[in-house]
């Protein structure tokens, strides 16, 4: 069994229907209990709830704090190439957009490692686009152990990998992986992705289930908010990181928010959703998973992403660069995407710092 089965368990699921059921005493009703349900997770995400924001808020701030106290993880992706085969009509490195290709050669990765490195930063996410040809396997486990003389923790956001990679990803120094199912409605996933191996729905929907067999120490997985309705990509992703964590219960889970972002191609969001919204969520899904990270990237703007933390955030991206060896090899290629909040990591503690929270740089150690 893997989530692609307790995915179909919701099937009948009509989140109309449910949500046009709840009431506010059902809200203060689940607001009181000590373990959720997954319809608990449901109807926290619905209209009704949004009423009853504050008093999540302050809810989910309080089980942050008694799980994570006031720490907070900084990181910082590092992307080795733009290669990639797939037509995701959201993503800026589409194959059919125009942009110089290039990955960065282990003397480049080397360098921007270092660079990193210099910033205090000891957690680091690689990323590539889709290309077994030019970013196999084996390029992102030599990336990995270039890397492993910089930093204590590498995960990777890559493509979806067997099994027998992952368990040689991390023999090679990795020991998270972050991957987002984009959306979880297969119908509109398939629309959402034309061509390309991506297009395999289940394929990547299992993908942490693999990783997960293969011993990685980290789980991180979301749904890229805006490509359908959020009430459902929000509880589906938490039943996901529930499955998860039921199911390897070994490896730390988590899960990220990221909304969609100005790219390459324009195409636009085709649902809204608000600050309000995305504060709803996060809320929801710490009073459903106590134990569970939230990481929450540079996609949103500073004073948001400072309003958000005492909602149960957990993690956060500083010093970002989106450009493929955008920092010591100086170039200055189109990103992936648009970021929203530029600051560097030491602005980004600082701030931390001012608001009584401890910035993290270094919470473990790849022996």
């Amino acid at each position: 069994m893997t989530f692609y089965d307790e995915l179909h368990r919701y099937d009948g699921l009509h989140f109309e229907s449910a949500f046009d059921r709840i009431t506010d005493d059902d809200i203060s009703r689940i607001l009181a209990k000590n373990r959720l349900s997954p319809l608990d997770f449901l109807a926290l995400l619905s209209p009704r709830a949004a009423f009853h924001l504050e008093s999540m808020a302050q809810r989910a701030h309080e089980l942050t704090v008694r799980r994570f106290g006031r720490a907070i993880q900084l990181f910082t992706p590092l992307y080795l190439s733009n290669y990639c085969t797939n037509q995701c009509v959201y993503c800026g490195f589409n194959v059919k957009n125009l942009l110089e290709r290039r990955k960065l050669t282990l003397e480049e990765v080397d360098a921007e490692g270092r660079e990193i490195a210099a910033s205090g930063l000891r957690h680091i996410l690689i990323l590539t686009g889709e290309s077994h040809t030019q970013s196999p396997a084996s390029y992102i486990a030599d990336c990995a152990k270039v890397l492993k003389r910089h930093f204590a923790s590498i995960a990777i956001e890559v493509y979806p990998l067997s099994q027998e990679d992952y368990e040689g990803l991390i023999a090679s120094g990795v020991d998270g992986l972050t991957l987002f199912q984009e959306v979880y409605d297969e119908p509109v996933y398939l629309e959402l992705h034309p061509k390309g191996p991506k297009r395999d729905f289940r394929f990547r929907l299992e993908a942490p289930d693999r990783a997960g067999r293969a011993g990685m120490r980290q789980l991180n997985i979301g749904a890229l908010l805006g490509l359908d309705d959020w009430h459902r990509e929000a509880f589906f992703t938490g039943i996901h990181a529930d499955y998860l964590q039921r199911v390897y219960p070994d490896a730390e889970v988590a899960i990220s928010v990221p909304r969609m972002r100005p790219h390459l191609g324009g195409f636009p969001p085709r649902v809204t959703v608000s600050d309000a919204d995305l504060a709803q969520y996060i809320a929801a899904f710490r009073l459903f998973m106590p134990r569970a990270g939230v990481t929450l990237s540079t996609r949103e703007a500073a004073a948001l992403r400072e309003n958000l933390l005492p909602l149960g955030v957990t993690k956060i991206s500083a010093g970002v660069c989106t450009q493929v060896g955008g920092r010591a090899t100086g170039q200055d290629d189109t990103g992936q995407f648009e970021i929203s909040d530029d600051r560097s990591v030491a602005e980004v503690a600082h701030m931390l710092s001012q608001k009584g929270y401890q910035p993290v740089y270094k919470d473990w150690q790849y022996l």
